[in-house]
């Protein structure tokens, strides 16, 4: 009995350390704020709209976070970029085929699949230049196209029947990844210029949700500083 007393203690401790350093885990997060995530099928006759959806995970630390929105077509140039701005709790939600792909630097057609990235940031309201802190989630819908090909009725007949079948709509999380220096610089620096020289062209515009409370911060923030004025006797 002793020796199973013995035996049963490290068991123990092993698991309330395991059972703590879990806890301690969904506590402190995962401290990402740097995401990656593709769209596909964008634009297609017949086959539903992707979406993207970010969340402010409503930290006290930052009240007021951007989302900075990266987007590259399939030869791996950037299409468009846009900071939209977020309080807790709040909800973005931006249509593949009405804002992210809409308005472009290029003006390239025909933009079907392509890469999205998102840098969470404290600096509001931009993606010219960003201050990365983690304060996001975000999810994508992505379209998935089904066809069957149908052998060629009869010989010396080289054409294939294809029939269109279901479109399916997938949703996953974004993806972490990892945001060098140089990435960071690249993408402030491709955004700002391509709004520079775009003269309009290339910027995504915001959800209503996201500029009702851009709308709302700014109010919020005016409304501070006049306080603050108050107290100073200004």
């Amino acid at each position: 009995m002793k020796k199973l007393g013995l035996l049963l203690f490290p068991i123990l401790a092993i698991t309330l350390i395991l059972v703590g350093n879990a806890f301690a885990g969904i506590e402190g997060g995962d401290g990402s704020y740097y995401f990656v995530t593709y769209f596909s099928n964008a634009n297609t006759s017949g086959a539903p709209d992707g979406t993207l959806r970010i969340i402010s995970d409503g930290g006290d630390e930052y009240v007021y976070v951007t989302a900075a929105i990266y987007v590259f077509d399939d030869s791996q140039e950037m299409i468009s970029c846009c900071g939209c701005f977020l309080t807790a709790d709040g909800l973005l939600s931006e249509s593949v085929n009405k804002e992210l792909t809409a308005n472009t630097f290029t003006g390239r057609g025909e933009l079907t699949r392509g890469v999205i990235k998102v840098i969470s940031s404290v600096y509001l309201d931009t993606a010219t230049v960003v201050a990365p802190e983690a304060a996001l989630r975000g999810w994508m819908t992505h379209i998935q196209a089904t066809t069957t090909t149908f052998p060629a009725p009869g010989p010396g007949n080289d054409v294939n029947a294809v029939e269109k079948g279901p479109w399916f709509v997938t949703e996953d999380a974004l993806a972490d990844s990892n945001l060098t220096a140089l990435e960071e610089s690249n993408l402030e620096a491709l955004c700002s210029y391509g709004l520079t020289i775009g003269s309009g062209y290339g910027t995504c515009p915001c959800t209503e949700e996201a500029r009702l409370e851009q709308e709302l911060g700014c109010a919020c923030r005016e409304a501070k500083a006049a306080d603050s004025a108050v107290g100073k006797g200004e």
